[in-house]
């Protein structure tokens, strides 16, 4: 007799995802980390790794509003980035030495040096972004139809869902 896998789950536990959600999760992830590095190579600097690429795009989006326009902290930078505040450290003071961000202390609490960029620091974010966006907007002519195009504009409405809590 075929034993309902719900039913003998303990009570409590999380229902387990269909086969089609775990198919679906999978593909997106492949897909998503293989776009990601073709995106970020349309515009990546030869001078820049991309550790120091990513960095220079997060500190221009962490600076962007009032409340952070003065600059952030690499403990910031290190936590959004998702890696160790050493490494951040180092990957600051390699775009600090190319002339992209400044390092100032910090007005309210002396210890610290918040970052911002310079104006070739937002030259060269504005840049990568107009490069990226005109690599992946090409590709996209190229490889879809118009029935294709809309699509993934469907999909990206419900990728998009997954991002909130």
């Amino acid at each position: 007799m075929p034993t309902d896998p719900v039913a003998s789950e303990p009570p409590g536990s999380p229902p387990q995802p269909s086969p089609a959600a775990v198919q679906a999760s999978r593909e997106v992830r492949a897909v998503i980390s293989r776009l990601r590095r073709r995106i970020l190579g349309a515009s990546e600097a030869e001078d820049l790794t991309l550790g120091q690429s990513t960095a220079l795009a997060r500190l221009a989006r962490e600076t962007e509003t009032p409340a952070t326009a003065a600059g952030v902290t690499t403990s910031v930078l290190a936590a959004a980035e998702g890696v160790r505040h050493q490494s951040m450290t180092a990957t600051v003071a390699a775009l600090a030495a190319r002339g992209l961000v400044v390092r100032t202390p910090d007005p309210e609490d002396g210890r610290r040096l918040l970052i911002t960029l310079t104006p070739e620091g937002r030259r060269r974010v504005h840049e990568g972004r107009q490069a990226r966006t005109e690599w992946l907007a090409a590709r996209l002519q190229d490889e879809c139809t118009e029935e294709e195009l809309r699509a993934v504009i469907a999909a990206m409405s419900v990728l998009e869902r997954l991002t909130h809590d």
